[in-house]
């Protein structure tokens, strides 16, 4: 529901502040990183977190523009985007799609909450229990499997009578049906495990 507030600035779709906190205690917002870091740095992050083919250029353009005049606003930093990088042919994403969600997962840690907060859970399944998790981008899936799979070799290692197993060998993905009632789930994958 954040996502949908633009006050919070996670969506290029409304304009507002570049702040992108999903906890507004948290010390660094997404005007700071992209206002502040160097261009090697915003590279870095628009590569690593965005998976942005064209991330070189987007680091370029985002300093070129702040010499001039701070980026403070989502539709600030949307256009220029737009204007650096511009839609990949038959590409269906727009430009700043991928550096939005660099930022986002950056600002918020996102990566090491899913990691800290699966282990954690994994830890508290009871015998016949299973955990499942949703992801809507490749990093998170990505994370989640590995999760998921370590869990299981470990246990198998580690000789007790419990252990891990996967449910999933393939994520379970959305039908047709379910993306045109909610098309937010277009992009999401579930994985499930069971302590056995």
């Amino acid at each position: 529901m954040q996502f949908d507030k633009g006050y919070k600035g996670f969506s290029f779709s409304k304009d507002g502040p570049l702040d992108m906190r999903m906890d507004p205690e948290d010390d660094v917002t997404a005007k700071e990183i992209v206002n502040r870091f160097s261009e090697q740095k915003l590279g870095e992050i628009f590569r690593e977190y965005g998976e942005e083919p064209h991330w070189k250029k987007a680091a370029r353009a985002v300093v070129e523009a702040r010499h001039k005049k701070p980026i403070e606003t989502t539709q600030q930093l949307a256009a220029l985007l737009m204007s650096a990088i511009g839609f990949k042919k038959g590409g269906r994403l727009h430009p700043a799609t991928l550096v939005f969600q660099a930022l986002r997962i950056v600002v918020n840690k996102e990566l090491d909450a899913i990691q800290h907060g699966l282990t954690k859970a994994l830890g508290f399944l009871a015998q016949g229990g299973k955990a499942g998790a949703i992801s809507f981008h490749s990093l998170e899936d990505r994370l989640v499997k590995n999760i998921f799979r370590s869990a299981c070799q470990r246990s198998k290692k580690d000789g007790s009578a419990e252990f891990m197993k996967l449910l999933t060998k393939k994520p379970l993905v959305p039908t047709y049906a379910e993306m045109r009632a909610n098309p937010r789930s277009r992009s999401a994958k579930m994985r499930f495990v069971e302590k056995t």
